[in-house]
């Protein structure tokens, strides 16, 4: 079972930045995929961002581009999710996912094996 643990929300004021931290423990060589999800107050979890294991193909919402970035090392288990510019709109419940599928399966599926517990980012106007 992947292990995922994710660090770095928190409350911030507009126009400012946060940078996320997903770790991945356990038998990491499953993963293929990893990514980042959010879930609004009173609305559905949507996608955010993912990145290949091998940090060769990354993906972005159109509502983040431009101001979010997902980024691993190559051999590293640790996913970040660089967030500038932050919007009122951005507050969220954001979690880390990873998939045992291959990239570009897990982007179209939108299937994620394992889960981690999720932070909060809440941004003030």
């Amino acid at each position: 079972q992947v292990h995922l643990v994710e660090s770095g929300g928190g409350t911030v004021q507009a126009g400012t930045s946060l940078r996320l931290a997903c770790e991945a423990s356990g038998p990491t060589f499953s993963m293929n995929a990893m990514g980042w999800f959010r879930q609004p107050p009173g609305k559905g979890r949507e996608f955010v961002a993912a990145i290949a294991k091998n940090g060769g193909g990354t993906k972005l919402a159109d509502s983040v581009k431009g101001r979010f970035a997902i980024s691993k090392e190559s051999g590293d288990n640790t996913v970040y999710l660089q967030m500038n510019d932050l919007k009122p709109e951005d507050t969220a419940f954001y979690t880390c996912a990873a998939g045992r599928h291959n990239f570009r399966t897990v982007l179209m599926t939108g299937r994620y094996d394992w889960w981690g517990q999720g932070t909060q980012v809440t941004v003030l106007s």
